[in-house]
């Protein structure tokens, strides 16, 4: 009988130390050269999406809808409503939460102040878009009503919202910014309602091409296809294939902006 050594022999732990390592690898994985291609063609394609959608309103409104005026003709004053709307709630805005992902290697304060910014400017387009509406319904003789359909309703809460989005992560993480613990804990409530709203912002274009085009072109008419009805439903494609480009790239991990090496031993990704 063999003498017992008293050495046990090794156990592979393979299992426990795999396991060890998946946990502490980060959430996102570091982005290879063909990774970073794939995400310059989805930001041109986005690019592309939003040109088109801002083009085509702006054809829709001023060749088919006979042009723009301002308070002198309401009715002609309305036009600017969809192509201001568009620009700023669609296009202005899908761009500015695109910032943190095309600019990923700038330094963070200065994506800050263009990722503020282009809302700013986001919400003055949505400011005259909806004061062109309003206009449009107060001035003629009799007023129209206001806030009568789901789409009035839709568009004014995500525009509501969005301001409220814009001040709370003003004040969080721009200036005076709060500290480490809220900034980590809002962080992503900020990104989720970043997503929701542009979601609600293509919710309302996308009732509102409906109801317009319905409204504007008869029901008969625009059934058979007309050119008019044509551009309409071909904006709407265009807003829902930025909005699906724009949410692709917004939740693929690999695309995260990487933090700097002064921003690691913050463990706070902002982007």
């Amino acid at each position: 009988m063999a003498e017992h050594s008293g050495i046990t022999p090794p156990i592979s732990n393979n299992g426990i130390e795999d396991e060890n390592q998946l946990k502490m690898e980060p959430l996102g994985k570091s982005p290879s050269s063909s990774d970073l291609k794939y995400l310059t063609w989805l930001v041109l394609l986005a690019q592309a999406f939003g040109l088109s959608a801002v083009v085509l309103v702006a054809v829709w409104m001023g060749h088919f809808q006979k042009g723009f005026s301002w308070q002198s003709d309401p009715n002609l004053e309305f036009n600017y409503h969809p192509l201001f709307m568009i620009i700023g709630m669609i296009f202005l805005y899908s761009d500015a939460i695109l910032a943190y992902r095309v600019f990923r290697n700038d330094k963070k304060i200065y994506v800050k102040l263009l990722h503020a910014g282009m809302h700013v400017c986001a919400l003055l387009f949505a400011a005259v878009g909806l004061k062109a509406v309003f206009d449009s319904h107060n001035l003629p003789d009799p007023p129209k009503a206001n806030l009568s359909t789901l789409h009035s309703w839709v568009g004014l809460i995500a525009v509501v919202l969005y301001g409220l989005q814009w001040l709370g992560g003003f004040f969080c993480f721009l200036f005076p910014k709060a500290g480490m613990a809220t900034r980590i804990m809002m962080m992503p409530h900020h990104q989720f309602w970043g997503m929701a709203i542009f979601g609600f912002a293509v919710a309302a274009a996308l009732m509102g091409i409906t109801e317009k085009a319905i409204l504007s072109i008869k029901p008969v008419s625009y059934f058979g296809k007309p050119p008019e009805g044509l551009v309409a439903n071909f904006l709407g494609l265009m807003i829902l294939g930025l909005a699906t480009t724009v949410i692709y790239i917004l939740t693929r991990p690999e695309y995260k902006r990487p933090p700097s090496p002064d921003e690691e031993h913050l463990q706070l990704q902002e982007n």
